[in-house]
């Protein structure tokens, strides 16, 4: 897999003065004429027009009105139009597969803008880069405009501290301004992931959520698990622990991509007890998966293959279809769960 990195020193979108533009700005429909008019790519038309739709949509969210109310005052000047259609096209350029963020310095202080006196990061640029990782040090000025967090959060596929990958070039943007102790600089760099060169075993970075439990009912713990992953968990379990004063307790513990982890304590602090959730992040290895689909007398049943270099090492058929036909045809789960794994045996013989 190729992979782009944002390098961590930047300033993403270029902090100007503020701009004179018509009363009522461009609206939505108007620049995605203008985006279709153009004769670049079809790919990077359509990054672009993306990238106008997410900053829409967060200024929609924020004045509380339709998208297609909206106007973008500063976003739909010509220097922003051209900041975003130039990142469309050289991210079509680029030819990778997946572009990896790391954490983004906001800035701070203040800035004036169409609505006046803003805090920064503005409130555009708080709702585009909602799940993303964020701090704010150095320099008091706006290092992140609502332009530059569109961009990154439409291109970006993840966020994370630098991939393994074998660098194959890099390049360096800087800006116009200088600030003291702090870089002015954006760096790219494409390389090879390196799960291309260890049997594809990915490297990746993951969030651990931790909760200790005393308190909750039983029934509400597992209401708790099952929302959890159903709102995007990679796994969640529990170990009985012994908590003060000897009351016996849960640890709960919660497997998340890094973008997801805020929003799933949310939920831990919404649906549960606790006062307070752990969170720190580590790095996971895990093997190239694929599913493929069988059939049994009951139906069709999916089974998860992984491997190494092309050798399976793991198979096994999805909990959820076996029990699914198991209750539906009135037969025992373990004979269901065998017959798929014949049937993946019996397709691999032949």
């Amino acid at each position: 897999m190729r992979e782009h990195n944002y390098g961590q020193a930047r300033t993403v979108g270029t902090p100007t003065p503020p701009r004179h533009e018509p009363k009522h700005g461009r609206g939505l429909k108007e620049i995605r004429e203008i985006i279709r008019r153009t004769t670049i790519g079809d790919q990077a038309k359509h990054t672009a027009t993306a990238i106008f739709e997410a900053l829409g949509a967060a200024e929609a969210k924020i004045h509380n009105r339709s998208v297609d109310k909206i106007h973008f005052h500063e976003v739909g000047a010509v220097d922003a139009m051209v900041d975003i259609v130039c990142a469309a096209v050289g991210s079509a350029a680029l030819g990778v597969d997946e572009i990896v963020c790391s954490p983004l310095n906001v800035g701070g202080g203040t800035v004036r803008c169409a609505h006046g006196v803003l805090p920064v990061p503005v409130p555009a640029t708080v709702e585009l880069l909602q799940g993303a990782p964020v701090y704010s040090s150095g320099p008091q000025v706006e290092l992140v405009t609502p332009t530059g967090a569109a961009i990154v959060k439409t291109l970006a596929k993840r966020f994370a501290s630098f991939p393994a990958m074998t660098i194959e070039k890099s390049g360096y943007g800087a800006g116009t301004r200088d600030f003291s102790g702090h870089a002015n600089v954006l760096r790219l760099t494409i390389g090879e992931s390196q799960a291309e060169h260890a049997g594809n075993i990915s490297n990746e970075t993951i969030a651990v959520l931790e909760a200790n439990l005393d308190d909750l009912s039983p029934q509400v713990f597992g209401y708790v698990v099952e929302r959890l992953l159903e709102e995007g968990a990679l796994d969640t379990f529990a170990l009985p622990v012994q908590m003060k004063k000897n009351r016996p307790g849960m640890l709960l513990t919660v497997l998340a991509k890094p973008e997801d982890a805020s929003r799933l304590a949310r939920i831990i602090f919404t649906e549960t007890t606790t006062l307070g959730v752990r969170r720190r992040e580590e790095q996971r290895h895990a093997l190239a998966r694929k599913w493929i689909t069988v059939a049994t007398r009951w139906g069709n049943v999916r089974l998860k293959i992984a491997s190494i270099n092309g050798t399976v090492t793991n198979y096994a058929p999805e909990y959820e279809d076996c029990r699914k036909l198991a209750a539906e045809h009135h037969v025992p789960l373990k004979s269901v769960m065998q017959e798929a794994l014949q049937g993946y045996l019996t397709r691999t013989a032949e």
